[in-house]
């Protein structure tokens, strides 16, 4: 039996590419976590309803049911599942695409410009549209350097955050923890951001989302695209 080859150590070229693909991905996740966060504040400020926070939305799902709201139990129940379709359509759509972000960005764009065009009187299905949209943008970047991200969502960051603090604290110096408050702070800043807008432009602020998505996507052809693939899910 031939013995194994002797392990080598990662060269300094390997590793600063490394380091500059986290860099990127994470400027990425930053910047996206802006968009779910400005998009969610929109549509939360003009409709009542979560746009990507479905956590948020389930427990609303769940009192409407003890309460024997059926209307409102029906609506929650679609903007669950609506945001379930956007996630398996944006996988779809990134795979057609050949796992280009553009064509996905774009679409997302093109739903949220869709979604502030809607008529102010029938706000319903520019909510579903914004739903859509917030579901897809997760087919965006699924990971960056090996660390699971997740871009509408922030409670499991802040919950791999806290544990990761626990591990520092009991003198465990493992890496990647600090990072998963960078989509925490991105989606802060730009509910922040959004609610700014939607307090001057109510649902049409919305362009503004779109606008941004067109850009990231844009922005996305600058990044190599063997970084890209490692990013989108497979």
């Amino acid at each position: 039996m031939l013995p194994s080859p002797p392990h080598r150590a990662p060269t300094s070229g390997l590793l600063h590419v490394q380091k500059w693909r986290g860099r990127i991905g994470l400027c990425l996740v930053a910047s996206l976590s802006v968009l779910a966060g400005m998009t969610d504040a929109i549509g939360f400020m003009a409709t009542g309803d979560f746009v990507s926070f479905m956590s948020g939305n389930t427990t609303r799902l769940a009192v409407a049911i003890s309460d024997s709201d059926w209307q409102l139990t029906l609506r929650l129940l679609v903007l669950v599942l609506m945001f379930i379709v956007g996630n398996a359509l944006g996988v779809i759509v990134s795979r057609i695409g050949r796992r280009h972000a553009l064509p996905l960005m774009l679409s997302i764009a093109a739903l949220l410009c869709g979604a502030a065009a809607w008529p102010l009187e029938t706000q319903f299905p520019a909510l579903l549209a914004a739903i859509l949209a917030m579901g897809m943008l997760n087919a965006a970047v699924e990971q960056v350097n090996g660390l699971p991200i997740g871009l509408t969502y922030v409670t499991g960051a802040l919950s791999r955050f806290g544990r990761g603090l626990g591990r520092w604290m009991l003198g465990e110096r493992r890496a990647g923890w600090r990072v998963q408050l960078i989509p925490w702070t991105g989606m802060f800043a730009g509910a922040v951001l959004g609610a700014l807008l939607e307090h001057q432009f109510g649902l049409q602020a919305l362009y503004a989302s779109g606008l941004l998505a067109a850009v990231l996507g844009i922005v996305s052809l600058k990044i190599p695209r063997r970084w890209h693939l490692g990013y989108m899910p497979r």
